[in-house]
């Protein structure tokens, strides 16, 4: 997951693009839409994860990154010759696209394991792809020793590629024993994960009052590899404890049995079953779920306020350039991005979780609360103050991860988990229609417009725009349009009140069959206690 965050790192070459190819703002911006589109356009992974292995999807996305990475390098690298636009525009859908296939399999598998623990699990997965953008930056200054775009689209070709290559192999569907305290065990993973974010943003805010060497950079990144490694640690001590446990009792009712779909013959539902639409929560067909009122609810939301959102990133490196920031303080923003993003997604995860089965709040207006928290991001941009670009991407790049593991939770909450693969992409095209929205035909035209007034052309970076004035007006729209995303979760956080007063998960533990008197073989108030019983039982 980690390697799937190299798109958020768009806001760090694109500048090396557009003084490269000389293009203008709506050029670059239709760029930055080639990769949102690229990005949230998953369907054919979805699909393709309907009737193929995990392993197989591992390949695609391993294939394609390589390719499309490789070809931006050497076209700015002048081994090729100039590309067309529409040539760069796939090359940029490509590698975005990519990313599609070992998510898609990371996201369904990991759900079909722990299906009751959903947005837990989807705060923790997609929180790593938010750290894969700072995590990724660390490398490269550690690697090549500085801040060319050259070198960073060369390591996104080959390193993505090979971590995915070492690591796919055992990510499958698997009947294990439900832990009896797997909760506790995803809160360690949440505070190894914490603890490589906080390192990350304590190792961006040093590099940027202090000059590193490039010894220094790798010494950062060894202490990152370390913790990155910590939980797999804690995933091999707690399969050892269950490995135990196997041994001690084998009661076969105790077992985890998850049906392996991925082999099912896709099938397109009658025009009759599509009318008769089943209940929030039971398995829906494709387009029982494309065609309901929830998901035209949360398709009006995310193309407005995600949409929004990665438009405001994709455009960061032109904005802290218009307002005349130093140079080093792009990598420093577009880290803080996906640092702020991992923060975002967990913190969803995990609470919308806890306040969902304990409050009964409906997950939607969750969603809702981070679109509005979202739009004083993007107010302060269009009001810029002193180091206000820096104030926004933590806050829109906290909301837009925040609102990430949402929308796949609410899916997976509302349609069930069995076409959740094709499900969760589709929910994902409203991004790139809403970004070309707000990109190209919003923040590039009146940046391009504001540009031509002043008539300001810069030796090898097109026509450029400096002043408050270049995104006041877009980002006010973008601010407005966000704030309308939120009033449509919150209608369907109205729609869906009397659902999340039930019990959502009780179909998923229903399936996994897992009884109280299987739990009640382990000591759940005290950790210690269950390798203590596991002897007494065995003395017995």
């Amino acid at each position: 997951m980690i390697g799937c965050g190299s798109p958020y790192l768009f806001g760090t070459y694109s500048k090396l693009l557009k003084a490269k190819f000389d293009y203008n703002q709506t050029q670059l911006n239709t760029l930055g839409f080639a990769k949102d589109l690229g990005s949230n356009l998953g369907v054919f992974a979805g699909l393709f994860a309907e009737v193929a292995p995990p392993w197989m999807l591992f390949l695609v996305g391993i294939s394609s990154n390589f390719f499309s990475y490789f070809m931006i390098w050497l076209s700015v690298s002048n081994y090729v010759s100039k590309p067309q636009l529409w040539l760069m525009f796939v090359y940029i859908y490509i590698t975005s696209n990519s990313q599609n296939f070992p998510n898609t399999a990371v996201m369904v598998t990991s759900v079909g394991n722990f299906p009751d623990q959903r947005g837990i699990i989807l705060g923790l997965l997609k929180g790593f792809v938010g750290l894969g953008g700072a995590i990724l930056t660390q490398i490269n200054l550690a690697i090549y020793g500085n801040q060319n775009s050259m070198d960073l689209l060369l390591l996104l070709s080959w390193l993505p590629s090979i971590v995915c290559s070492l690591c796919f192999l055992p990510i499958r569907t698997i009947k294990a024993r439900k832990h009896p305290q797997e909760l506790k065990v995803f809160y360690h993973l949440l505070y190894v994960s914490i603890a490589i974010a906080v390192f990350l943003l304590f190792l961006t805010i040093t590099q940027r009052n202090i000059v590193f060497s490039q010894a220094g950079y790798a010494s950062g990144v060894a202490v990152i590899v370390v913790l990155i490694c910590l939980p797999l640690l804690i995933a091999i001590k707690e399969e050892l404890f269950l490995f135990k446990l196997d041994k001690q009792t084998m009661n076969p009712s105790v077992l985890v049995s998850i049906p392996h779909e991925q082999l099912e013959e896709i099938s397109l539902p009658s025009v009759s079953n599509v009318c008769k639409k089943p209940q929030r929560g039971e398995d829906f067909s494709i387009l029982q779920a494309l065609l309901s009122k929830d998901m035209t609810l949360i398709f009006i939301a995310t193309v407005s306020a995600c949409g929004s959102s990665v438009a405001a990133i994709d455009n960061l490196g032109q904005i802290a350039e218009s307002l005349e920031y130093p140079n080093h303080s792009i990598s420093i923003l577009v880290s803080w991005i996906s640092i702020f993003n991992f923060f975002g997604r967990v913190f969803s995860g995990f609470i919308s979780e806890t306040l969902m089965t304990k409050y009964k709040l409906p997950r939607p207006f969750m969603f809702g609360l981070t679109q509005v928290f979202t739009c004083t991001g993007l107010l302060s941009i269009a009001f810029p103050y002193i180091n206000s670009v820096y104030v926004a991407s933590l806050i829109i790049g906290f909301g837009l991860g925040a609102q990430t593991p949402l929308i796949f939770a609410i899916i997976s909450d509302l349609f069930g988990l069995k076409h959740y693969s094709t499900l969760l992409n589709c929910g994902q095209l409203a991004v790139p229609l809403g970004s070309y929205i707000m990109n190209v035909e919003v923040i590039g035209r009146f940046y391009d417009a504001e540009a031509t007034k002043i008539g300001n052309v810069k030796n090898g970076k097109g026509l450029t725009c400096t002043g408050t004035h270049c995104f006041s007006e877009s980002f006010m729209i973008l601010a407005a349009v966000t704030l309308f995303g939120a009033m449509a979760s919150f209608v369907l956080a109205y729609r869906t009140r009397d659902f999340y007063k039930g019990n959502v998960y009780k179909k998923c533990r229903d399936d996994i069959g897992v009884t109280q008197s299987n739990v009640e073989l382990y000591s759940v108030d005290d950790r210690n206690n269950e390798h203590k019983k596991i002897t007494d039982d065995r003395s017995k």
